[in-house]
């Protein structure tokens, strides 16, 4: 099974440190951890190991995934767009024909059932084209984040 322990680094190595960017919608930012997201942090001071509790509480759903680089990947990408990463990945799945799979972003016991049955090399490869293709989108929809859009599509193709 997939352990968060491996992923966590690779999440935290994309997210990077301290940020307060106003054109970032998160606003303040520390580890990847967001003032929006948490109104009653500290952001400045918080800890890498704070970070690590709070992704391990809040967002490490992937622990039943028997692929370590999928249930990374997919990790990775949950903390940065929520659950439009999910719904990229079954929308992947879907593409694969890994049988009947609903995209609407919740992970549950039949998405996990499909992303542990699918061939890895050819998830990764559609679910990291469908990121940059959703990455564009969002770039071409919110102008004022389209500086953010080489970042991003660095991270999608990623892994």
């Amino acid at each position: 099974m997939a352990e968060f322990a491996q992923a966590i680094d690779y999440v935290l190595g994309n997210e990077g440190g301290y940020s307060n960017d106003p054109h970032d919608p998160g606003g303040e930012t520390n580890f990847g951890i967001s003032k929006r997201s948490y109104p009653h942090l500290d952001i400045k001071t918080l800890t890498r190991e704070d970070a690590i509790t709070i992704y391990e509480r809040d967002y490490w759903i992937f622990g039943g995934l028997t692929s370590q680089r999928i249930a990374t990947k997919v990790f990775d990408e949950y903390v940065n767009s929520g659950h439009h990463s999910i719904r990229q990945a079954q929308l992947a799945l879907g593409y694969l024909q890994a049988g009947p799979i609903i995209a609407d972003g919740k992970y549950g016991a039949i998405t996990e059932q499909h992303l542990n049955a699918v061939d890895e090399a050819k998830f990764m490869d559609e679910f990291k084209a469908r990121l940059a293709k959703m990455y564009c989108d969002d770039g071409a929809a919110n102008p004022g984040e389209a500086g953010d859009l080489m970042g991003w599509l660095r991270r999608a193709v990623k892994g």
